[in-house]
């Protein structure tokens, strides 16, 4: 199906959207249960991390399994192939980016598919704690 929108306006339209995901919303609810402060979807940072500790450089990502193109359950839309092919590899190629941009200036650093999440919540919960407080120490 053709876009019947300029590239500039459809632009305009995505970088509109300003939703969190239920999975970020689980996961961030959970961790500010158990007492993490932390800032979302914060604009000045590389990326704009899901949650950011800026205190102690930890950013963590929440990633979906189709738009970063999971190993595992990223699929591909039938219709459009050459557009979604080069999107979902521009997208890995900019987690890549993201990733090397936090390990350079010496950030925690974590991501975290949707698939884990759906699949244990309060593994992933547990893991991030771990994470955070590893992090913290360092």
């Amino acid at each position: 199906m053709a876009d019947n929108l300029s590239k500039e306006l459809r632009t305009k339209n995505m970088k509109a959207i300003r939703s969190q995901s239920k999975l970020e919303s689980l996961v961030s609810r959970e961790l500010w249960k158990k007492g993490f402060r932390f800032r979302k979807n914060v604009k000045t940072l590389f990326g704009k991390p899901d949650i950011a500790i800026q205190k102690y450089k930890i950013v963590i990502f929440i990633d979906s399994c189709f738009w970063h193109a999971c190993p595992i359950h990223g699929s591909r839309p039938k219709s459009n192939q050459e557009y979604w092919d080069k999107k979902l590899s521009r997208n890995k190629k900019r987690d890549d980016e993201v990733n090397e941009y936090y390990k350079k200036n010496k950030w925690h650093i974590k991501r975290v598919w949707e698939h884990e999440i759906k699949q244990s919540l309060d593994q992933i919960i547990s893991e991030l704690i771990d994470f955070i407080e590893k992090s913290k120490s360092e």
